[in-house]
């Protein structure tokens, strides 16, 4: 079993930065992807960003320029750093990962942007 801790959410004016952190525990073999989702009330979950491990990272358009991930491979942790953040940025972030081909999510975390 794999666990995903995340931290790092909070309430932030627009324009302002947040930084999220997700860390991996348990049987963590085989990583081949670990990124960020996020989903706002009354809406369906949606990719944010994500790393691959052949090196690949993929971003929505939506937070292209402002937001960049990161993976501490020493660690197990995937970041999030979230600059410009705007009031529509306002949602649940959850962590995903896969492990040995198989898909683990952590708690979220609420992120809120207030105009």
């Amino acid at each position: 079993q794999v666990q995903l801790v995340e931290s790092g959410g909070g309430l932030v004016q627009a324009g302002g930065s947040l930084r999220l952190s997700c860390a991996a525990s348990g049987s963590i073999f085989r990583w081949t992807v670990m990124g960020w989702y996020r989903q706002a009330p009354g809406k369906q979950r949606e990719l944010v960003a994500n790393i691959i491990s052949g090196g690949t990272i993929n971003y929505a358009d939506s937070v292209k320029g402002r937001f960049t991930i990161s993976r501490d491979n020493a660690k197990n942790t995937v970041y999030l750093q979230m600059n410009s953040l705007k009031p529509e940025d306002t949602a649940v972030y959850y962590c995903n990962a896969y492990y040995s081909g198989k898909p683990f999510w952590g708690q979220g975390t609420q992120v809120t942007v207030s105009s």
